[in-house]
Formats: C-alpha cells, structure tokens, sequence
C-alpha cells in the first residue's frame, strides 16, 4: 500500500466525517495519535473537546442549543494502564471495561454495532495503542453496514504489532459528502507522519474543511519514558 500525504488526504476530502490517526514519529521515539471530529448539523457543530482525568471528552459549547445528545457526546480517549483507547462514540467506554475485566479490544467490539443514524448507518471506528519501546502496538477496527441498509454488521479488525517510525494508520468514518454519506471503504490508509506537537497539530487542523471542522486532538507520547504532551483545538474557541 502506497504512502500517502495525510494533509492532501484531508485537503481533498471536505467531510471525513470523525478520524483517528495513530502512528509513531521519524525517530521512533514517540507514539501519535489524533482524533478530529467534523459536521453539517447545528448540533454537531455544537462541540468541544474538553479533558478529563484519563482523556478527552465532547461537550456542549452552547448547552441551550443541543437538541439531541445521543451519538454526539461521549469520551473519545480513555487511558488504561499503558494503552490509550480512541473511538467515535460511547464503545470508548465498552472496551475500557473490558480490559478492567481482562478481556480485549475485539470481543468488547463484537458487542457493538454501527451508530443507528439512518439512512447513513456511520461506522464505529476504534484504536487501542499499546505504549512502551518494546511493546508498542496498533489495533484498529470499523464496525459498518454491510450493505448499506442497516440489516447486518459488517466487522472489521486490523492489526500492526510494529510500525516503522514515520509511519501511521488514518480510519474515518466517511468516504466524502453525501446524501446517505458514504461509509468508509478498505483497509486503515497508509500515511507518513510528521514534525512535533505543535506542527503536526496545527497542519493537520489547517487541512481540515473549514465550514465542517469542529475540534481536533492530539498526544505525542514518549515510548521510552512515558511523557505525554497533548493539544486541543476548538473551533468555538478559535
């Protein structure tokens, strides 16, 4: 699979729709991941990220204008011990008790389906990031119509024990813009990464549409000695 420029992916695309890109940088020494949300609705656009002790969460910027909060507030990142877990939705929290309980990232998604938002039926896309010089390790995974008509659940689980530095796996929900909007298609696409914190963040929130971008984060994390430096940018909050 081809490499690709993550900027023009996302310079090409107006409506990703929800994405997680995870990675590690050119030197190896650090684990990347960022999540970024967009939307056409009043109520989807109608976010922020804020964190919490283990994470992120979405929220209301305007709380007198949220007219439904299903499918749109939820905690996008948790931590658990030495893994970061990333997802579009609520299965945040399902795999988060899973692994309290011993078990993994694929059997707490096989209880889990795509998001009931017909006629556009949108994947639930999942990350969990194994941290650590030794240990490091991606896991990914869509959960999504399998035909397009919301009768069956098509799972998907992909797997990289070990990424070469420079390189990172982008999953969104949707193709592009549309009316049903396209699910994703095919494997977790092939990107290079780049630059620090700071770079890396304000590049990738530059290439994303303007009108549909609501908020991105991002985390660099040390795989040697665990440092964590983290970025939020709102677009309520310039």
């Amino acid at each position: 699979m081809e490499k690709m420029d993550l900027r023009t992916l996302l310079r090409n695309n107006p409506y990703p729709g929800r994405g997680i890109l995870v990675g590690k940088s050119q030197d190896e020494c650090w684990g990347i991941i960022a999540y970024f949300i967009m939307g056409r609705s009043q109520n989807s656009r109608n976010r922020v990220f804020v964190e919490t002790e283990d994470g992120i969460r979405t929220q209301a910027h305007d709380p007198s204008k949220m007219t439904d909060p299903s499918l749109i507030i939820y905690h996008p990142v948790r931590r658990f011990g030495n893994q970061i877990i990333v997802t579009n939705g609520d299965q945040t929290d399902t795999i988060w008790e899973a692994l309290t309980q011993g078990g993994s990232f694929e059997d707490a998604l096989r209880t889990r389906t795509f998001e009931p938002d017909e006629p556009n039926w949108t994947p639930r896309i999942s990350s969990l990031m194994t941290l650590g010089a030794k240990d490091f390790q991606v896991k990914l995974s869509i959960l999504k119509s399998g035909d397009g008509n919301g009768n069956y659940t098509q799972r998907q689980f992909f797997d990289y024990p070990s990424l070469p530095g420079g390189e990172g796996r982008f999953l969104h929900t949707y193709k592009g813009d549309g009316n049903p909007i396209p699910s994703f298609e095919g494997e977790p696409e092939r990107v290079e990464m780049f630059g620090n914190l700071e770079s890396f963040s304000q590049q990738v929130w530059e290439s994303l549409d303007p009108d549909n971008k609501v908020s991105l984060f991002t985390c660099f994390v040390n795989l040697s000695t665990g440092e964590t430096q983290t970025r939020i940018i709102n677009k309520h909050q310039g």
